[in-house]
């Protein structure tokens, strides 16, 4: 039975197929339901702008940038809005980071229509979503008092540093990249080395490789 509440939704993603296709599954849902679509940030940050969104949905990888670094200023924009991440990305690696960025959901898109249908439902309701996998994973890392992904122990800034490493930038490029000091960047890759107990590239590398995607 569909919902007569109005709400309006924004499916953010670079894929007209995947945009259809979660405003198809949305109209099914709700009744009277807006539904706005965008395929980049600029996009996306000209319909917060312009309209109050009530559930964001969102993917990770965009043409001009990643998603992790603009939940802050969507939040910023419309702080009372719901995002829900969207993603083929595995939550294994990502969900903890894009739910302490400030998601309030985690989706994959391998979902079936009605797992996708109760996530949004959910979202709207109580505003979070989450899998039984991911719920798993909190309690795991609460109950062993550390996070079962040693790179949830970096900050984002420290995150983006140590994938510059792996790509083979040194410390001084880093520096002109990020328009921070040369001794800044060296105080962030200690940083780094020093929370997940490893002292050369080689080991930083390694631990990328099981824990994250460095292709992007």
């Amino acid at each position: 039975m569909k919902s007569s509440n109005s709400y309006s939704f924004l499916v953010a993603d670079d894929h007209g197929v995947v945009r259809q296709g979660a405003s198809l599954v949305i109209s099914d849902l709700f009744l009277n339901a807006t539904i706005y679509q965008s395929g980049t940030f600029k996009e996306t940050f000209k319909v917060l702008k312009e309209n109050k969104i009530d559930l964001l949905i969102l993917d990770i990888n965009f043409p001009d940038g990643n998603s992790l670094n603009i939940i802050s200023e969507v939040k910023i924009l419309q702080p009372d809005i719901k995002i829900l991440m969207f993603t083929a990305y595995d939550e294994e690696i990502y969900a903890m980071r894009f739910l302490k960025a400030g998601a309030s959901g985690y989706l994959n898109k391998v979902c079936s229509e009605d797992e996708m249908k109760l996530a949004i439902n959910t979202m709207i309701l109580s505003g979070k979503y989450i899998t039984q996998n991911v719920k798993d994973r909190i309690l795991d890392s609460y109950m062993s008092k550390k996070p079962s992904n040693p790179l949830e122990q970096l900050s984002n800034r420290e995150v983006e540093i140590a994938r510059l490493l792996i790509k083979g930038y040194g410390n001084l490029e880093i520096s002109d990249l990020l328009h921070i000091k040369k001794t800044t960047v060296s105080t962030f890759k200690n940083r780094v080395f020093e929370k997940l107990g490893i002292d050369n590239l080689a080991a930083l590398i390694k631990i990328f490789e099981l824990y994250f995607d460095t292709t992007d």
